[in-house]
């Protein structure tokens, strides 16, 4: 077994040991042991540095393959590392653009604005008016973001991924082990940690996404600058604004937050659901609110795609569940894949029910996580296949929640989006292509009625 090897093994065993003494050694049942293991999971990942970290990120959106106490904990993951030195960052940004920073940008400030285990960002100043593919042109003097690629991250990366692929050709032997697909799901993570290393990518979707919402005054896409982007640098325009643990300020600087709130949670279902695309990664870090009181998205690593029908089921399944209407939120949660066995749908329809009523009608706020966490877990305990795209979107319209909460602590997102998510529907609904499909049906229907 190489060094590396050998560290990762060390850290995993310990925080197993960990997670078995927190567990009571499986003496705390459910929930409560799932718990302790995923904590360990990501305080593990934290240790292990940027595969590890990037892995976990991963799997903290995808409630289809993880249990929910990992998926909610995941979302967690710190990344804290520090910056590279600022001869380092020159080079790379030489290699990729051709020049040194100095002859490239009016100015590039050394120190970095932000660091992680991928990239880190610097802040610098445009030379000359861009024409941007989206929105107006820029002036020379321009602040800007220039996100560079760390170096020796994707071989440190391709490293440990190396030790994974011989760890899961051992351990896929197992019986419980196998019925995972680890050698599968380590593949579809590879292909994933591949796009995020391509910072082109990004900025394509951040273009996508800035037209889409190109109409709307409140929604802010920083413009990408392509003149000095490549795979391993993405340059962008420099937006200011407050975290979400920065709020106080925003609201003594005048900012609406309640407006804001609401607002979000429209932006986020007309991207599920008139675009077909989706942010699906929005945790604090990747939101701003800005002094004019816009909402700015920042990092489109991961996003979540819908269909044409999938959008119309999607709908369907918000304002059945907003209505607490468990029979037509298992339809349409149905028409997304999601397959119960005839034998259980009773028990399923009473529990979904149960739950609806539990966390999203008797309580005011409603609790929308606590809703997505009890209903992740009863699938799981009817050993109930989760779709991919179906567990995204729970999980995104969870950090939706997450997120207005940041903005107003005690705002109900279940009531703010019931006319939004009913409008769409009715948008969806009588769409030309929709009409002529219902109308044979609803014509057989209503001569049955007149018949009858």
């Amino acid at each position: 077994m190489t060094r590396r090897g050998g560290a990762i093994a060390a850290v995993l065993l310990r925080r197993v040991g960990l997670a078995v003494w927190h567990a009571r050694f499986g003496l705390r049942r459910g929930s409560a042991r799932r718990r302790a293991f995923a904590r360990q999971l990501r305080l593990a990942c934290e240790e292990l540095g940027p595969a590890f970290i990037k892995l976990g990120q991963l799997a903290s959106v995808r409630p289809d393959l993880f249990p929910p106490e990992v998926v909610f904990e995941l979302e967690r993951l710190r990344d804290r590392v520090p910056p590279v030195p600022a001869a380092e960052v020159r080079a790379i940004v030489r290699r990729e653009l051709g020049a040194d920073p100095e002859q490239l940008f009016a100015a590039f400030d050394p120190e970095p604005l932000a660091t992680a285990s991928i990239a880190q960002v610097h802040e610098a100043e445009l030379a000359g008016a861009y024409r941007p593919v989206v929105g107006a042109t820029l002036p020379a003097g321009a602040r800007l973001a220039v996100k560079v690629v760390r170096p020796g991250v994707a071989a440190a990366i391709e490293a440990d991924l190396a030790l994974a692929r011989r760890w899961i050709a051992r351990l896929e032997r197992l019986p419980f082990v196998a019925r995972w697909r680890p050698r599968a799901l380590l593949r579809e993570f590879e292909a994933s940690l591949a796009s995020e290393l391509d910072l082109r990518r990004e900025g394509r979707v951040a273009d996508r996404f800035a037209r889409d919402f190109a109409d709307d005054a409140r929604v802010a896409v920083p413009t990408v600058v392509w003149r000095h982007t490549t795979r391993r640098v993405l340059t962008t325009v420099l937006v200011r604004g407050w975290h979400l643990n920065e709020l106080d300020e925003a609201r003594r600087a005048g900012i609406d937050a309640h407006g804001l709130a609401v607002h979000g949670a429209e932006v986020f279902l007309r991207q599920v659901l008139v675009h077909g695309r989706f942010h699906a990664d929005l945790h604090p870090a990747n939101l701003l609110v800005t002094p004019d009181g816009r909402i700015c998205y920042l990092d489109f690593g991961i996003v979540g795609r819908t269909t044409p029908p999938q959008r119309l089921a999607i709908a369907q399944l918000l304002v059945a569940t907003a209505y607490g209407d468990a029979e037509r939120a298992l339809g349409a949660s149905r028409a997304l894949g999601l397959e119960v066995p005839e034998s259980a749908v009773p028990a399923v329809r009473d529990e979904v029910a149960k739950l609806l009523r539990r966390h999203l009608m008797e309580r005011s706020p409603a609790d929308l996580r606590g809703f997505a966490i009890a209903f992740l877990g009863m699938l799981a305990d009817h050993r109930i296949a989760i779709p991919e795209g179906y567990g995204l979107l729970i999980k995104a319209l969870v950090t939706v929640e997450g997120v207005s909460r940041a903005l107003v602590p005690d705002i109900d997102v279940v009531q703010a989006a019931k006319p939004v998510a009913t409008r769409l529907v009715v948008q969806q609904l009588v769409r030309p292509e929709r009409l002529r499909e219902r109308l044979p049906a609803a014509a057989r229907a209503a001569l049955v009625e007149l018949l009858a």
